[in-house]
């Protein structure tokens, strides 16, 4: 049920392929509210990387709602505050939620200080010296900024993956979406990420992880989403998700991966 504290409401989402006959997401609803830290654990093929995809329309939903800032984004038009008929700017939506994949999708030709200033320049219309500045406090601030200078193929999956998510917080966005951030990465390296996703649930930022790593979501998230075959199959805290599972698919899961 939405609340004041709602950012993202999603209702009876659906994603059909083929007429229907492949049900990657089947009626998931669920809310977003500011400051949670979402994870969402699942087996391979449970529909969690599309349901995150979908909250920014990278997937364009067959049915159902996502209301975020008080908007259907599923919608083409809306109204806005006077009534007026307004219609959906994506880009602009997508300015507000920031997203990291899998893997990092630098510029490789560009140094990572680049990288870091083109989004605010081009889509915010910031000033070199403003974003260069932003850039390069967002870099210190994961320990990369002695990096500002190198290029990608110069730096570690870590460190790469760690340069994409300061790139996105450089837009600052009002919820961070991370889909399975460290599953590309060499084992060594998956703690540097996870402690800057930690830094930022610490700091308040709203995030929706989508993860393998089970000690991450136990640690860090508030909020844990199972899903199994496209549906939302449990919801809960940390200890009622991990502690006292009720669904069968997912003491299942937990059995295998815990």
């Amino acid at each position: 049920m939405a609340t004041r504290d709602s950012l993202i409401q999603v209702t009876d989402l659906k994603k059909h392929y083929h007429m229907g006959a492949i049900k990657a997401l089947d009626g998931v609803t669920v809310d977003i509210n500011r400051g949670d830290v979402m994870v969402v654990i699942g087996p391979s093929g449970s529909g969690k990387s599309t349901f995150l995809r979908s909250l920014n329309l990278l997937e364009e939903p067959t049915g159902g709602a996502i209301v975020f800032d008080g908007v259907d984004i599923t919608k083409k038009k809306y109204k806005d505050a006077s009534g007026k008929t307004v219609k959906l700017d994506i880009d602009q939506l997508r300015q507000k939620m920031g997203m990291v994949f899998q893997h990092f999708n630098l510029f490789p030709h560009m140094t990572i200080l680049d990288n870091m200033v083109l989004a605010p320049m081009k889509v915010k219309g910031m000033g070199r010296e403003d974003a260069k500045a932003k850039a390069l406090a967002l870099l210190e601030r994961v320990g990369l900024g002695d990096r500002a200078g190198a290029y990608p193929i110069q730096l570690s999956g870590g460190q790469k993956q760690r340069v994409a998510i300061v790139r996105a917080l450089a837009m600052e966005p009002e919820v961070m979406l991370f889909d399975e951030p460290t599953s590309a990465l060499d084992p060594e390296m998956v703690g540097e990420v996870l402690d800057v996703m930690k830094e930022l649930a610490k700091e308040g930022m709203t995030m929706v992880v989508v993860t393998h790593e089970m000690g991450f979501a136990r640690e860090v998230g508030n909020r844990i989403l199972f899903m199994a075959d496209g549906m939302l199959l449990e919801q809960g805290t940390p200890d009622e998700i991990f502690g006292q599972p009720k669904n069968p698919r997912l003491k299942d899961f937990l059995a295998k991966v815990l």
